[in-house]
């Protein structure tokens, strides 16, 4: 950045963000009048205002908002660019994250090709059992993650697939249709779906969940219902049954690194798992 240091524009966000030159000096740990100099030097070199003040509040400038929406963007680059950095100067270990149960057991066959593979580094597991996975991977905490696909965005990595399969629906032992060999989508039309943290609301009505450790509790109560990858309704346990669903799209778990990570450790992790594929 030609005019703007990086130091003023965190200062910057931290004002926009809070609203208030005292409560965002106490965020970043520095004297309030440092902070508003800081301010004021900022719009000295773009030529604009980026607060208005009164003696009771603040508030973004037109020029203000344009700033704060790209900042944090420019700010976000370079936090990516110094944990890239890093990791290639000082890293010896991989970190991988993934959900609890979210490997259909290819994990330990993956991490056995992986290791045959010169210059394979140790493999730390991160378990994420949130849904933001991939977003681990994109800012830099992780740097590679298994997903599902296409229930979680691959958008901006690189993919291989190490497993398809079909999904069930996840229903307790007294549901209407838990006798049946299989069902469609449309049967589950009246029953109650959980809504999960980091998604859209699609409009189920049910209880927001953020893992399948809080959604299987509730399928034995007759809470909900819910139709998952067949390797995670496993997991369901007893007061519970799987039953095929057959017009459910199939479900992939992929692995998933940064499209830009060039790391000789990293192409043989790739590598490996596209030779442990099981489909």
């Amino acid at each position: 950045m030609d005019d703007v240091e990086v130091r003023d524009l965190r200062y910057f966000v931290a004002v926009a963000e809070e609203l208030h030159f005292g409560r965002a000096a106490e965020v970043l740990r520095i004297a309030q009048p440092a902070l508003s100099k800081a301010i004021q030097r900022l719009e000295r070199r773009l030529g604009v205002e980026l607060f208005t003040r009164t003696s009771r509040s603040v508030a973004l400038t037109s020029a203000g908002a344009a700033l704060l929406e790209h900042g944090r963007h420019a700010l976000n680059a370079i936090a990516v660019a110094v944990q890239a950095a890093r990791r290639a100067g000082e890293a010896t270990s991989i970190q991988l994250a993934m959900k609890p149960g979210g490997d259909a057991g290819l994990l330990s066959t993956l991490l056995q090709e992986y290791a045959n593979h010169p210059g394979a580094r140790q493999v730390d597991i991160m378990f994420h059992p949130g849904v933001e996975r991939a977003a681990l991977v994109r800012d830099g905490r992780a740097d590679a993650a298994l997903l599902y696909s296409p229930f979680e965005s691959t958008d901006g990595l690189m993919t291989a697939t190490l497993h398809v399969e079909d999904r069930v629906a996840v229903l307790p032992v007294g549901h209407r249709l838990a006798d049946s060999m299989n069902i469609s989508l449309d049967e589950l039309d009246n029953d109650t779906f959980p809504r999960w943290f980091g998604r859209d609301d699609d409009g189920t009505g049910g209880p927001a969940i953020s893992d399948v450790a809080e959604l299987f509790p509730l399928v034995r109560l007759g809470r909900v219902v819910a139709v998952l990858p067949r390797s995670l309704a496993g997991l369901a346990g007893e007061g519970t049954v799987s039953v095929p669903v057959s017009d459910a799209s199939p479900s992939a778990i992929v692995i998933g690194c940064r499209a830009d990570d060039d790391r000789g450790p990293m192409r043989a992790l790739m590598t490996a798992a596209r030779s442990v594929s099981s489909d």
